[in-house]
């Protein structure tokens, strides 16, 4: 598989993070901490658009991310250029040798892309240097937390429209170009169809999709003669959009064309609308196509369409059967950003030592970190693993006890008893070993069709779109008991 970042940009990303992430990778580097072992996770605290779930997405992008780590002569010139207040050179030069020799040894475990996931649960687990995995910080949320933000609003676009196809069509509204192409990948395995971004298309083997704009109308002396020279070009796949001047006037002139050329072997695709009353409109559109005896004709309808507007028109009894999202699905405009962090929650002061476990405290309950070697395991109701019933976060040395008890970690008083000999499945899964990368990376359709299919796992009362039922999610008894006592001790309560 392609490298999608090498094809963007040529080279090492490795400067592509935050400036505080090298000046802590320098002070570790001085205080003779950064080949000490280190644990961190990646969480997001709540759920995107006030849903139930989200849609994990962006691992093939930091794979691609961790295949050119390196600092260049360049990154290594321009690190060397920086100055502190009193214009002293602000990294030293050993500690730059020290980068420029740095290669990628970390181990990293993840949650597959295309699976549904939770609250606190870790999607990532990286264990390694401490100043590599502190490296890591900026990017991966960067990564991590934008496509599954977009992953996780194509899946509810997509369930919106009652699994009818959905394309994405938001490049010209993106927050920049490599926005926009990420944006693309993740819409793509949260369940979009095709994309409007040809680069995208490329560079992910994404179905490319598209019809034409008003400029095309506008070019010609009537929208007649506009159809008509659209339909020679694409005889086999012309849909036409039809509301420049009259939408329903614009379909009668495109269903005129089709009529004009059928004995040519012409086919018309379809219509799109991007303006007006899409309900009345779709319904008149269809009777008009189906009158002329275009049964088999796509209605197309775009025009700042979400998950609530497209339930909407499903509930008025629209005509659609294809949908256009763009600004709201490209951009999460609902909710712009995922919560996800990244943090500590275990180091070693020597390779021979014990994993010390920490934990980060906070006035509020839902910013306090769960210590340990986190993983993450899924119960299912049955041995075919067809029906989720809950999501166990527990630590790797301290393992799951039979029976298993799960604590929801905002509130004790939530718990689960998970039977014994309950149906399971790890959800993380090896990626990186020792920096080499040991998994075999899914093809972005067979990605989708997992997102598909992990869906299917859970109850309609867990994905709807308005006030989901909580799906049960927790820390395994031992791992919120080990995360009580450091929390007390971090408080001064033990000693």
């Amino acid at each position: 598989m392609s490298n999608s970042l090498h094809q963007l940009y040529k080279s090492s990303l490795v400067l592509l993070t935050d400036f505080y992430q090298l000046t802590m990778a320098y002070g570790y580097w001085q205080a003779d901490l950064h080949e000490h072992e280190a644990v961190f996770y990646h969480s997001f605290r709540k759920a995107p658009f006030a849903g139930g779930y989200a849609i994990a997405a962006g691992l093939g992008t930091l794979i691609d991310y961790l295949a050119l780590f390196h600092f260049s002569n360049e990154d290594i010139d321009y690190l060397a250029g920086l100055k502190d207040s009193n214009e002293h050179a602000l990294f030293s030069k050993p500690f730059l040798d020290y980068l420029s020799q740095l290669k990628f040894s970390c181990d990293i475990d993840a949650i597959e892309e295309g699976s549904v996931v939770f609250p606190h649960e870790p999607l990532l687990r990286i264990k390694g240097p401490l100043l590599q995995c502190q490296l890591l910080e900026s990017i991966l949320l960067n990564i991590i937390n934008f496509q599954t933000l977009i992953a996780t609003s194509a899946a509810r676009i997509v369930q919106a429209a009652n699994d009818e196809p959905v394309f994405e069509f938001g490049l010209r509204r993106a927050q920049g170009f490599d926005g926009a192409i990420m944006a693309s990948r993740a819409a793509y395995i949260g369940g979009c169809i095709a994309t409007s971004n040809v680069l995208a298309g490329k560079l992910f083997d994404i179905p490319v999709r598209g019809t034409h704009a008003h400029s095309w109308v506008l070019c010609f002396a009537s929208e007649l003669d506009a159809f008509r020279a659209y339909a020679k070009s694409f005889p086999d796949r012309c849909i036409f959009l039809v509301d420049t001047y009259n939408t329903l006037e614009g379909v009668k002139n495109a269903i005129k064309v089709a009529d004009e050329l059928k004995p040519q072997g012409f086919h018309l695709a379809g219509v799109r609308l991007d303006s007006g009353d899409l309900a009345y409109l779709s319904k008149e559109a269809r009777h008009l196509l189906d009158k002329a005896g275009y049964k088999d004709s796509l209605i197309i309808g775009s025009n700042d369409l979400n998950p609530s507007v497209i339930s909407s028109l499903k509930g008025q009894g629209a005509k659609i059967n294809t949908w256009g999202v763009g600004t709201h699905l490209i951009t999460a405009y609902e909710q712009p950003a995922l919560e996800g962090v990244y943090k500590l929650s275990a180091i070693k002061s020597s390779k021979k030592a014990k994993w010390e476990y920490k934990v980060k405290l906070s006035e509020q309950a839902i910013k306090i970190s769960t210590p340990g070697i986190l993983s993450v395991r899924r119960f299912y109701w049955d041995s075919e693993a067809k029906q989720a019933m809950a999501d166990v976060i527990y630590d790797e040395q301290q393992g799951i006890s039979e029976p298993c008890t799960i604590i929801d970690p905002l509130d004790p008083t939530r718990r689960c008893l998970i039977p014994r000999d309950t149906p399971y499945r790890e959800l993380m899964q090896p990626i990186f070993r020792k920096g080499q990368l040991v998994y075999k990376r899914p093809s972005l359709q067979v990605t989708q069709e997992k997102t598909k299919g992990e869906l299917k796992q859970f109850d309609e009362t867990i994905r709807r779109l308005l006030n989901p039922h909580q799906y049960p999610v927790g820390l395994e008894e031992k791992l919120y008991n080990l995360k009580l006592q450091l929390v007390l001790k971090a408080k001064g309560f033990l000693r």
